[in-house]
């Protein structure tokens, strides 16, 4: 992992550390130049953000950062992650930055960067970028030469249309009530919108109301009682929940009953593959995922391919080898015929579609396997990361013996936050759980 760009992108305090005017007015102008390698071409970047009372801030020290060495800016406004993606395409711009921390508090913030082609940076790439982040070169251009920022109102709008031509032809949302959970953030305006303009009798939106302190602040993906209780009270058919930059899904059914990123990834997979959709019988995922998906899937002749945690390693994975279906357990869906990236909405709409091809009600459609046991614990720690020592190393081994075939062991170190996460699942929920608290406080006592 390089020392600047985490999991996804550059994420921290907002005004703090990576994240301070100067240090991202930095990062604007390494970024500009990396990207403005062509004579006699202006470099141009699609700029979107997500609601975070940061986001106007970090924007306008991008802006300066990237005017000052030629790069022309497109502001986007607030729009979803995979909007930018695709608005980076759609204007021929040479690459795109989004403005967001996804799910985390509002404090935090990041920055994710995409290549002309819509698909997030490398680990190549973002090497490259480390390495001009260390350096003191001046590369501010004459005056003249400076770039210049034009504001691009029209599109949400453009991004809207692109949402809706993913649902199949000769299908519509008619007479569904739907519970959409904007979290307060990137997709307040445009999730909502699309399912109504797609003919859903009744959208019920909540988490639509961002104040720039309350992106994911009870509700969206990472706090999905708030939906469960709207479809209940609501009597609605299904509920959509996206995050704060719009990236990842978590829906419920109509008895309130969460569905996760794994459960949807085996239910579009599936669908596909009966489609004949799937560009190869398999789909990609993360070590995350849960064994039962695995096991589900191979009764479909579908094969489960795993990545390290991230979409993009994911993206990445699904580019290398051809494969057009990805996710994660915690949302994310990357489905390469639609966006390079993630996309909550549309992921939304595969789902939905589905529904209304089987004609059942959500409960019976969306449960598509029996998850294996699972348990993940996270702790957080200061200084140096424990992941090396020894005891813990330890630790692992014991907790993979005494799971044994029937089971697995993770435990890595967040790339956003200073946390470690611990992941236990197997056939037996007691044994699960006594290994995973093993583990958490072999890891307390190293920190503490």
């Amino acid at each position: 992992m390089t020392k600047f760009f985490g999991t996804d992108g550059v994420r921290g305090l907002a005004n703090a550390g990576k994240m301070t005017p100067t240090r991202v007015m930095h990062l604007g102008q390494v970024a500009g130049h990396f990207f403005n390698k062509t004579e006699n071409k202006r470099a141009s970047v699609v700029i979107g953000k997500d609601t975070r009372l940061s986001g106007d801030m970090i924007e306008a020290a991008l802006v300066a950062g990237l005017a000052s060495v030629g790069v022309d800016v497109k502001l986007a406004g607030v729009i979803p992650t995979s909007g930018v993606s695709l608005m980076t395409q759609t204007l021929r711009a040479d690459f795109g930055i989004m403005i967001t921390a996804s799910h985390n508090a509002f404090p935090d913030n990041g920055i994710k960067i995409f290549g002309a082609d819509g698909c997030k940076l490398s680990d190549v790439a973002e090497a490259n970028l480390e390495a001009l982040l260390l350096e003191n070169s001046d590369r501010l251009v004459p005056s003249a030469n400076l770039g210049r920022t034009t504001q691009h109102t029209d599109l949400q709008a453009r991004y809207i249309e692109i949402c809706k031509s993913a649902f199949p032809k000769g299908l519509r949302l008619d007479g569904m009530k739907i519970v959409i959970d904007g979290a307060n953030g990137a997709a307040h305006q445009t999730a909502p919108a699309t399912f109504w303009e797609l003919g859903a009798d009744t959208v019920i939106p909540i988490g639509v109301s961002p104040t720039g302190d309350n992106i994911n602040a009870g509700c969206g993906s990472t706090a999905t009682d708030l939906l469960s209780q709207q479809v209940l009270a609501h009597g609605a058919d299904v509920g959509v929940a996206l995050d704060g930059d719009a990236d990842r899904l978590i829906m419920c059914d109509e008895k309130g009953q969460i569905i996760d990123g794994d459960q949807l990834l085996g239910l579009i997979g599936t669908s596909w593959l009966a489609q004949g959709r799937l560009s190869k019988p398999g789909v990609v995922a993360t070590v995350m995922s849960n064994l039962g998906l695995e096991r589900y899937l191979q009764t479909q002749d579908i094969a489960l391919l795993r990545t390290q945690v991230g979409d993009r390693h994911v993206a990445a994975r699904m580019r290398e080898d051809g494969y057009n279906l990805g996710g994660e357990q915690s949302g994310h869906l990357l489905m390469t015929e639609y966006s390079p990236t993630g996309d909550g909405t549309m992921a939304a709409l595969q789902v939905l579609a589905e529904i209304k091809r089987q004609g059942r009600a959500a409960s019976e459609v969306l449960s598509v396997f029996d998850p294996v046991p699972q348990v993940l614990k996270n702790i957080r720690f200061t200084g140096d990361t424990p992941m090396g020592h020894r005891d813990l190393q330890v630790g692992i081994k014991t907790a993979e013996a005494e799971l044994g075939a029937s089971g697995r062991v993770l435990v890595r170190a967040s790339g956003t936050e200073p946390l470690i996460r611990v992941m236990a699942e197997g056939d037996d929920p007691v044994k699960v759980e006594a290994v995973t608290d093993a583990l958490i406080e072999t890891i307390r006592g190293i920190v503490s």
